[in-house]
């Protein structure tokens, strides 16, 4: 018992552990419509997208939360833009858009002699160095994002499985895929100056993801892969703890490792429930019947 409590009895290691929970359930609001309507890609380039406004912010001796907000409302603006342009696809625009802020953000690290930007740390994060503001601000984070996530669910879910009913229903379908860009990059940059932006994809994906077979209905979506992203986030910092990896790293993987199996318990799942279903049927096939009573011949 003691091997699963004490490193939760070091303070770091509870505002880690705090830190985790609140970004799950953010991304858990978030990354379940990124799941539903297949947007895996445009996560990834938002979160890297970011780095532009953050090497200006920490060159410029600024804070590094003020940058990443400014590169994600350019990527957000981009992204809408993009997306109504009928000759070009919207993983094109993307695709782009992702290149060039990444690019960008690399050659303005590239312009310090001092290389005062932690790349490392940007895309890993040190959840493990969480403070107590930075626990208020998730806790504000997560009310915002549940607050979007209310007023716009309907919208939100007429978007994602048909656009022209939206539009038909008076739901205003760009408008709310702009919102829903908004939530995104709020779980984004929320996240990941504390805890880095492949934590922040690994939460945002794989606990929904893992959540989609055993779920009914997006809200069941959503509580679940809050449930696993804290899952994951407590069985991470234990393995770290004690086998002296990476934090964030050990989380990320035990949530892909978490979708892994719940997909495969899924198959069986789904095997089985198919044999039971064909067992009756093979057993009548192969049952003799009794012969048909003739008519007595008078």
């Amino acid at each position: 018992m003691e091997w699963l409590t004490a490193p939760f009895e070091v303070a770091f290691v509870q505002r880690a552990l705090w830190a985790g929970i609140l970004v799950s359930a953010i991304c858990a609001l978030a990354g379940t419509w990124v799941v539903l309507r297949g947007m895996a890609f445009l996560g990834d380039a938002m979160s890297h997208g970011l780095l532009p406004g953050v090497a200006v912010a920490a060159l410029l001796g600024g804070n590094l939360l003020v940058g990443a907000v400014v590169s994600a409302a350019v990527m957000t603006a981009g992204v809408t833009a993009l997306g109504r342009t009928p000759r070009l696809s919207q993983d094109t625009g993307i695709g782009l858009l992702f290149v060039g802020m990444l690019s960008l953000g690399v050659i303005i690290v590239s312009r310090s002699q001092s290389f005062a930007v932690d790349l490392t740390g940007f895309l890993f994060g040190d959840v493990l160095a969480v403070r107590g503001t930075d626990l208020l601000l998730l806790g504000g984070a997560l009310l915002l994002a549940l607050a979007v996530s209310v007023l716009g669910h309907r919208a939100f879910l007429a978007l994602a499985f048909d656009a022209r009913k939206a539009r038909t229903l008076g739901l205003r379908p760009r408008l709310a895929h702009a919102v829903l860009l908004g939530l995104l990059a709020l779980a984004i940059v929320a996240s990941f100056h504390i805890v880095g932006t492949l934590l922040v994809l690994g939460l945002l994906i794989a606990p929904p993801a893992a959540a989609l077979p055993w779920a009914r209905g997006v809200r069941g979506v959503m509580l679940l892969a809050a449930v696993l992203g804290a899952a994951a986030t407590f069985g991470g910092l234990l393995l770290s703890w004690h086998l002296s990896t990476a934090a964030g790293a050990t989380v990320s993987v035990l949530a892909v490792s978490l979708f892994f199996l719940s997909h495969l318990a899924s198959g069986i799942r789904h095997r089985r429930r198919a044999h039971r279903v064909d067992l009756p049927e093979r057993t009548a096939a192969f049952t003799p019947h009794a012969p048909t009573p003739r008519p007595n011949e008078s």
